[in-house]
């Protein structure tokens, strides 16, 4: 690495070269030589790739040929891009069980990584109709309301948006939600006894990829959870997830 770049322009220029026999387009060709970096070994989770210009000065191409390789490996979770920041070799995507429900930060730590959060948001309001419809609430009744954005190695990975219901979650505005999850609170005051998801994909908003740190054409996975203790719906949650940083899995057995 030199100066926090996984390669110099002139080792970048050479590697391009060895490739410039084959027929394949230029774009497929700075393709393959990332991903061989990459699969190599040599390029390592979370380094710096050249910027965009330092590309284009090496290897004597075009933006717009750099733009769609680094933006088609982005786009399979080879590479993640940071606006603002630049283009770095992926984390390994963080993962959750398709149908159960986990703590984000045990996840992260499982995985051997940092985890911390930054909140929003966390008030008391009145909710609309949509809200009180999927929580089963009356008219002109109160929710708190939680925002936190869930980070892995500085990285976001997680906007979580949580609507819960006053009458089963006392104290939940006085919580501290950098040092403990909405779901752990939430599971102490009102343990889980059914949960339900709705999995989507999405394009996020202009909002969410400023908090998010991510493009306007980044797919991102987004889950709709419903809790309930016992036979009470406690909260309802949006949670939106980078494409290139996460994915659900799951197993089934047919016996």
């Amino acid at each position: 690495m030199v100066n926090g770049v996984v390669v110099s322009g002139a080792d970048l220029a050479r590697l391009y070269e060895e490739r410039t026999a084959t027929s394949a387009p230029a774009y497929q060709r700075v393709k393959d030589l990332v991903t061989e970096q990459i699969t190599s070994g040599r390029w390592r989770q979370g380094d710096a790739l050249p910027s965009e210009n330092q590309f284009v000065e090496s290897l004597g191409l075009s933006r717009m040929t750099i733009n769609r390789a680094l933006r088609e490996l982005t786009a399979r979770g080879l590479l993640r891009r940071v606006m603002g920041v630049g283009t770095f070799v992926a984390l390994n995507k963080g993962s959750s069980g398709l149908v159960e429900v986990h703590n984000i930060a045990d996840e992260v730590r499982r995985r051997g990584h940092r985890y911390h959060a930054r909140v929003l948001a966390l008030c008391e309001e009145e909710a609309g109709p949509k809200v009180r419809g999927r929580l089963g609430l009356g008219e002109r009744q109160a929710v708190f309301r939680s925002r936190v954005v869930h980070f892995e190695d500085d990285v976001a990975i997680q906007l979580e948006d949580r609507y819960v219901n006053p009458d089963f979650a006392p104290g939940y505005l006085e919580q501290d939600f950098t040092l403990r999850t909405p779901f752990t609170f939430l599971s102490e005051v009102a343990p889980l006894g059914k949960g339900e998801h709705i999995v989507e994909a999405v394009l996020p908003s202009v909002e969410e990829c400023a908090i998010l740190g991510i493009e306007a054409s980044e797919p991102c996975l987004l889950i709709q959870r419903r809790t309930w203790s016992q036979d009470a719906l406690v909260s309802i949650a949006r949670l939106l997830h980078p494409g290139s940083r996460y994915r659900l899995e799951g197993t089934f057995d047919t016996h």
